[in-house]
């Protein structure tokens, strides 16, 4: 039966199920509501309520793992919008079945379970994305085409910085001591999945988890994949080939206040060898001498450092341009030759539905996501890392491969 003029026919919508579906995974539901969106999945009823109300007709579940085998015939599709920790086994699982994924950023909470989703999505050949949605906007595929045309000449630096996790999440902090009851609405075993089981506490849930290594990714991994990503793009980025990490004190329990961590590539073709240091916790790079006294490096950015100039964005590769104004005005743009997306969720649901690579798919956002997170391993280990990519090994200090992926908790696979 047709839906009438301008509407597409039933036959012609994909079927979504959601997992994780209160605040930015009920925002990438909203996103594809355009299609037909037959279950929903949270662990948090409160959380998830105002999506649930949203959505009347999606059958509502609590574990993924019973959602994903009893829909199984009516789901062509699944949105990840859980906590880091449980990304992987939500993604792993959808993905063996068949499923095309949206996982949000990052892909997952280890360099370990990255590679094995990317091989994994690349074995069933189902159609993926990461929701980095700066990816598939403007401005990365402008600093593209400007580093590509020698707009700054070879590039041997590049500075991204952000203020998390300013106020939004605790870091540096030990494990509460209080154990308050867990509230009615939340299934805190569930909730927990494949990490270690922990007394609830609002700390936790259903925000403040990105802060808590088991959890979270801290500041680099909530915000590297947007903020890195146009110079992994641009400059044909893979693999470090070291990664060092400065810190303030480091616990068992969360990540520390700030950091800056030092990520060294070899040189690639025709690019040169370059070191890429990101800056959170408020911490910045050297106010570059050509920008203008009244602008700002603001919260979030990027400076790539060329042997001819300099180019700066924000996050999501927002507002490109070369500093000084004064150049960028006397710059000759180059052809507009990436092809353009207008839309990030909906690139994904089109590329379901003709068989073809979506922006952020996983081939891609699992080699970035590798990269951003083996910061947080030169974070735990307090050393300077050499990486043997291949191997997933730091081969001058075994004891930091402890932090390549975690133990599962029992009855958790991916």
């Amino acid at each position: 039966m047709l839906g009438g003029p301008g509407k597409k026919p039933p036959s012609e919508k994909l079927n979504v199920a959601g997992v994780g579906v209160g605040n930015q995974g009920g925002r990438d539901i909203d996103s594809v509501s355009t299609e037909n969106i037959v279950a929903l999945c949270d662990v948090d009823d409160k959380y998830a309520a105002d999506t649930f109300k949203r959505y009347p007709r999606a059958k509502v579940y609590h574990d993924f793992r019973k959602m994903l085998e009893k829909e199984d015939k009516n789901i062509d599709a699944v949105v990840v919008g859980t906590p880091d920790h449980t990304h992987a086994v939500i993604s792993m699982m959808a993905v063996k079945m068949g499923k095309h994924v949206h996982t949000e950023k990052p892909l997952t909470r280890s360099v370990f379970e990255a590679r094995k989703l990317t091989e994994a999505a690349r074995q069933n050949n189902v159609i993926t994305q990461m929701g980095n949605d700066g990816h598939s906007g403007e401005g990365i595929r402008l600093i593209c085409e400007w580093i590509w045309d020698a707009a700054i000449g070879p590039v041997r630096q590049v500075h991204a910085w952000t203020d998390r996790p300013r106020d939004y999440w605790k870091q540096g902090v030990g494990r509460p001591k209080e154990t308050p009851p867990v509230p009615d609405a939340l299934k805190w075993d569930l909730w927990l999945g494949p990490s270690p089981e922990r007394p609830y506490h609002p700390v936790y849930a259903p925000f403040g988890w990105r802060g808590w290594w088991d959890f979270g990714t801290g500041a680099l991994g909530d915000m590297g994949c947007h903020i890195i990503d146009p110079a992994f793009w641009a400059l044909d980025l893979r693999s470090p080939k070291s990664v060092r990490a400065i810190t303030t004190s480091v616990n068992e329990e969360t990540f520390p206040k700030t950091s800056i961590v030092e990520y060294e590539f070899d040189s690639r073709g025709s690019m040169p060898p370059l070191k890429l240091t990101w800056y959170d916790g408020g911490l910045k790079p050297t106010r570059p001498p050509e920008l203008e006294p009244d602008r700002s490096l603001g919260t979030h950015g990027v400076i790539f450092v060329g042997d001819k100039g300099k180019l700066m964005c924000g996050v999501c590769a927002s507002s490109p341009r070369l500093i000084p104004e004064k150049k960028m005005q006397e710059y000759k743009l180059p052809p507009k030759t990436i092809p353009r997306v207008k839309d990030h969720m909906q690139n994904w649901v089109e590329c379901c539905k003709t068989g073809t690579h979506a922006s952020s798919h996983f081939d891609y956002a699992g080699p970035l996501t590798e990269m951003v997170l083996l910061g947080n391993i030169a974070i735990r280990a307090g050393q300077k890392l050499y990486w043997d990519s291949k191997n997933m090994k730091c081969t001058n200090y075994p004891k930091a491969d402890e932090y390549v992926h975690f133990e599962y908790r029992k009855g958790w696979s991916l």
